[in-house]
């Protein structure tokens, strides 16, 4: 059997959904890499690219073009995030840590996250056959802000995730990926669990 023949072939059934050996990998290193995020381990980004691209088969086949396109921006930046954690540095010269997001920060993320879901949905609805152009479009616009704000460190990444990993739970029920509901109520969890870590660590490097 050839290996994308492999990779499509159903690994288990869930409440009537087949879950393919694709989604059932991407799945794992999706958490593997999350744990990495989590301790500010460098080797996040490598797994993120290859859970992407795994990714990006398991939405296209569920017509979830949004999320489907959004994996190969994820696979691209992450090894700009990758760079960035490995050699990057803020705007005074000083390493890159974990930081939080000034006043103006803030709204400038709440500003990007609302232009990048109202242009991506607007493009769902115009240009592909989605059924879910807003959710879909949702989660891929305030995902592209939350990968940013996870390359340069800031804390906020975490919070962006929650919200993105939340509506994708309903998303992803809507769609029948039973194992990807799963993956990203873990998700949520995670991001939570994750902004409390960082949290404690950048109080730790203030005091």
């Amino acid at each position: 059997m050839a290996i994308p023949d492999l990779l499509s072939a159903t690994a288990f059934v869930l409440w009537g959904s087949p879950t393919s050996w694709l989604e059932v990998i991407a799945a794992a290193l999706a958490i593997v890499m999350v744990g990495c995020n989590m301790r500010e381990l460098h080797w996040g980004w490598p797994l993120g690219i290859v859970s992407s691209l795994l990714y990006f088969g398991v939405f296209a086949q569920a017509r979830i073009y949004g999320d489907a396109s959004l994996q190969i921006v994820f696979a691209v930046v992450a090894f700009w995030g990758w760079f960035q954690w490995l050699r990057g540095h803020r705007e005074d010269g000083a390493a890159l840590r974990v930081a939080r997001l000034s006043r103006r920060g803030v709204g400038i993320t709440l500003a990007a996250s609302g232009l990048a879901w109202l242009a991506v949905a607007l493009f769902l609805r115009r240009f592909t056959n989605t059924d879910v152009p807003w959710w879909d479009g949702f989660a891929t616009g305030v995902s592209l802000v939350g990968q940013f704000l996870l390359g340069r460190k800031y804390i906020e990444n975490w919070l962006a995730w929650i919200a993105v990993n939340v509506v994708s739970v309903g998303l992803f029920i809507h769609k029948g990926l039973w194992l990807t509901v799963g993956l990203y109520a873990l998700f949520a969890l995670l991001a939570v669990a994750g902004y409390l870590a960082w949290q404690r660590r950048f109080e730790g490097r203030a005091a």
